[in-house]
């Protein structure tokens, strides 16, 4: 099996592990519970509700990629970035539900709940950790609501593309992608303070890591360079 295997298999196991030991401490009922259930515009929601929103686009891209080449190796990436992703995104809306707390917060800017590390984008960067400066910006893009995430006139860019080209944009956006969701689980795994939640981010600050140089790696066999933003 590859590192994204692995990876996107270890994602899901503990994905699966926390959210069954969110369902039985919120369903419980005691004070205790309820007192530790977060606020509208703590750092558990305000994670849980972005980070859903930047999953769902790198599921959306992996799905159009799929469709736009043929190669296995990015394929069996792509679907197990999507599955993962999918999973994960399934957690934390369900957390959300369990805390009876909006998915939506129309009266809170994105990244609001990681103060000045969200407005500087975080670390976020490939090389963060030793992992050996693969570059990739983690700043929100013109048009981009998030960290990482791609524009509309990305996405029309990589619909478009097909074959090997396709497969440099995709994986071209989704290191800026990781870069930017690594920033916003470092900031969850220093903020956040329900346990399963921080657990999960910093299974995903690892993951993501690993997933990038795995990216790079492709970039180059097919002779592309990362992308700053």
């Amino acid at each position: 099996m590859t590192r994204t295997h692995w990876g996107a298999i270890t994602a899901v196991v503990l994905a699966l592990l926390f959210a069954g030991a969110a369902t039985v401490a919120s369903a419980g009922g005691s004070d205790d519970t309820k007192s530790r259930t977060p606020s509208a515009d703590s750092a558990d929601a305000g994670f849980a509700r972005d980070m859903s929103v930047h999953h769902q686009q790198a599921v959306e891209m992996s799905f159009i990629v799929r469709d736009r080449t043929q190669d296995d190796e990015v394929r069996r990436l792509a679907y197990d970035i999507a599955n993962t992703q999918a999973n994960q995104r399934g957690m934390m809306l369900g957390w959300l539900d369990l805390w009876g707390l909006p998915k939506l917060a129309a009266d809170s800017e994105p990244m609001a709940w990681m103060g000045k590390e969200g407005a500087h984008g975080g670390s976020g960067h490939a090389g963060h950790g030793g992992h050996g400066g693969h570059g990739g910006s983690s700043q929100a893009g013109d048009g981009a609501l998030m960290p990482g995430m791609a524009t509309r006139a990305d996405l029309d860019r990589l619909g478009k593309a097909s074959g090997k080209q396709a497969e440099i944009e995709y994986l071209q956006l989704m290191i800026i992608h990781h870069n930017g969701g690594i920033s916003m689980a470092e900031g969850c795994a220093k903020l956040c303070t329900v346990g399963p939640e921080k657990a999960l981010a910093e299974g995903m600050v690892a993951a993501q890591r690993s997933e990038v140089e795995l990216m790079v790696d492709l970039l180059h066999k097919r002779g592309a360079e990362v992308r700053t933003s």
